[in-house]
């Protein structure tokens, strides 16, 4: 049965009506919701904020380095200290180094550009920071449903966003409902926010119906595969925050890696990069195992155990990406808009930021009578801020890599380090990208096959021992949430001329080829491998791969990450 005959033979679904609905409970979402319940008591009105979020529990699936700036979260929350906000380990020490295979080029002190210095920040663990916040959401009295993903958009008869419907429940491999059944509900708002993270399924079709990105920059992504370590005391260095660019990437692929050394003898590492790569040979999450191997990182690892692993895809296009971020009825915050700061490899302020944004904008028009319109306050605010200062001196970023690693490096170089020395905070030029980033790939007959060293199981891993890490679950019985628009294109697309992209761009295993009786090839897809990381929605080259919500609480559920 489709959705359609579902809801006509089962429905009506059951309603729900709130000032602000939120879809996700990450650092956007929540910051909205916080500030829009503070706006509330301060002014002696009532205003009523549901959350969604799709994993088990706020957190769950979060995942970020991550090196926190705190000005955001110090704006919405002053008092985050005694409250005891998880940001434990200030940063202490920058290190920024040039890779070759067996050798390190350390950048000096007085060279690190200024967007890699990290005074003042945090190495956190997102997740838990998220948990906090949701915490602090639920005390305000803000209402938070867990393992409930929005699936789908509501809209009234002229268009505007009415509010979103969950994923229905019980719905077997064969689209119909089994015993266990339960019908989705619908959350109408007089406004919708949404927050679901880079490459959000929701957000990516609202951007298209409201053709939000118009006159943009394509957006750009990078794929972050991480892992969490305890290592041997006399190895951590608490504070210490590594960057590495060069080796493993060759210089046309854009990347590089990190290691933050937080509280207890963990490290987070990992590396980033970019999903405009051209050779269909690359693997991400192979590059990753090899990128440990390296004497600048082995040294810190060896003796140490790997705890969890994860993947997510990131938002890189910056400004210039920034797609109008307002349409009737809703909005769009964090990186579901693409507010990270690249440059920075930095997003969690910036969607507190745009949430708290967001959210003054909401309660104004609430407040007034108004509901469903056009809350054109918040882009209006968002040009007034430091945030849109920020990705304004960083807009050029992305773009300059294009051109290669080398160029890339050095021409932000010169934006981030001679321009401040002369006195010019923002560069005088803007460089424009025209490519999304699955139109990069190249055949595979264009490159030589990339045969990557077999896993040790002390440094370097297979995929499904590390998705067993990260506590990736999905119910068995449910339809698969990766779906083709052709089946056939897989085969006489992918494999043929990209020699199969997808089996190794995913960094869970989910998608492999396997052959037929009469030897013929077919994709065979295990969406419960699936991290949520998104990569597959956005490098298939033939954008035939279309990522849907799972059922509710499905995915990974990460610790300390």
């Amino acid at each position: 049965m489709t959705p359609s005959e579902i809801l006509a033979q089962y429905g009506p679904r059951e309603a729900m009506a709130y000032d602000a609905v939120i879809v996700g409970g990450g650092p956007g979402g929540l910051a909205t919701a916080i500030r829009l319940k503070q706006l509330a008591a301060a002014q002696d009105k009532e205003i009523s904020v549901v959350v969604l979020e799709k994993g088990s529990e706020p957190g769950a699936h979060i995942l970020s380095g991550a090196v926190m700036d705190p000005k955001a979260l110090t704006e919405l929350i002053p008092d985050w200290k005694e409250k005891g906000a998880p940001l434990n380990q200030p940063v202490t020490e920058d290190e920024v180094m040039w890779l070759t295979k067996t050798g390190a080029i350390n950048f000096p002190k007085w060279l690190i550009p200024q967007n890699f210095h990290n005074e003042g920040n945090y190495a956190i663990s997102l997740g838990n920071v998220v948990r906090w916040l949701a915490q602090q959401a639920e005390a305000l009295g803000v209402e938070i449903f867990p393992g409930f993903p929005a699936a789908e958009v509501l809209y009234n008869e002229d268009g505007s966003v009415k509010g979103v419907a969950t994923g229905n429940l019980g719905i077997g491999k064969d689209g119909q409902p089994n015993d266990s059944f339960q019908l989705g509900m619908e959350l109408h708002g007089k406004y919708t926010v949404f927050a679901e993270g880079a490459r959000g399924h929701l957000g990516k079709q609202l951007i298209n119906k409201f053709k939000l990105d118009q006159g943009k920059d394509p957006q750009a992504y990078a794929i972050g595969v991480k892992e969490l370590w305890e290592i041997d005391p006399s190895r951590h260095r608490a504070g210490l925050v590594v960057h590495t660019a060069g080796w493993p990437m060759d210089d046309s692929t854009y990347g590089g890696g990190f290691m933050y050394h937080l509280e207890d003898n963990k490290v987070t590492l990992g590396l980033v990069t970019g999903l405009d790569y051209a050779n269909p040979w690359i693997s991400p999450f192979e590059e990753m195992q090899r990128w440990k191997t390296h004497p600048a990182i082995v040294k810190y690892l060896e003796g140490g155990k790997r705890i969890s692993y994860g993947a997510r895809a990131i938002t890189t296009g910056g400004l210039l990406s920034l797609p109008k971020t307002v349409f009737p009825g809703g909005c769009l915050v964090g990186c579901d808009a693409g507010f990270l700061n690249g440059a920075r490899i930095k997003g969690s302020h910036a969607a507190i930021k745009s949430g708290m944004l967001a959210a003054e904008a909401l309660f104004a028009a609430v407040t007034a009578g108004r509901q469903q319109d056009e809350l054109t306050a918040y882009p209006e605010a968002f040009e007034k801020s430091w945030l849109r200062e920020e990705l304004h001196a960083s807009r050029n970023f992305k773009a300059w890599f294009k051109l290669g690693n080398m160029v890339g490096g050095l021409m932000n170089g010169i934006e981030y380090f001679v321009l401040p020395l002369l006195g010019i905070k923002t560069p005088p030029w803007t460089r424009h990208r025209t490519i999304p980033d699955h139109a990069m790939l190249r055949p595979a007959s264009e490159f030589p096959q990339i045969v990557y060293p077999k896993p040790d199981g002390k440094i370097t891993f297979d995929r499904l021992s590390s998705v067993f890490v990260s506590n990736t679950n999905h119910e068995e019985h449910q339809p698969a949430h990766l779906t083709l628009k052709d089946n056939a294109v897989p085969v006489s697309v992918n494999l043929a001329k990209y020699a199969g992209p997808e089996s190794r761009y995913c960094p869970a295993g989910v998608y492999e080829f396997v052959k037929n009786e009469d030897n013929t090839d077919r994709l065979q897809i295990n969406a419960q491998n699936c991290v949520h990381c998104k990569t597959c929605d956005i490098k298939d080259p033939t954008q035939n791969i279309v990522w849907v919500t799972p059922e509710g609480g499905g995915g990974p559920n990460y610790s300390g990450m």
